[in-house]
């Protein structure tokens, strides 16, 4: 019996993504990675927001709405 981990509808298995952390630490090395992943953290959180419309702008738009 093996032990597989998959990634949501990807179908991305153990050795996939242990394979694609390998490539991201040659590509970008070990001190710039942290700040990429806070980048891309920092990017979905604002696409989330924008998607949801929980932006600044709406929320300015509903306050002055009342």
């Amino acid at each position: 019996m093996t032990l597989a981990i998959t990634l949501g509808p990807l179908g991305l298995g153990g050795g996939e993504i242990t394979l694609i952390v390998v490539v991201l630490l040659l590509f970008f090395g070990g001190k710039k990675l942290p700040e990429l992943a806070r980048g891309l953290g920092k990017g979905i959180k604002e696409f989330k927001d924008a998607s949801k419309g929980e932006g600044e702008d709406s929320k300015k738009e509903l306050d002055e709405k009342k």
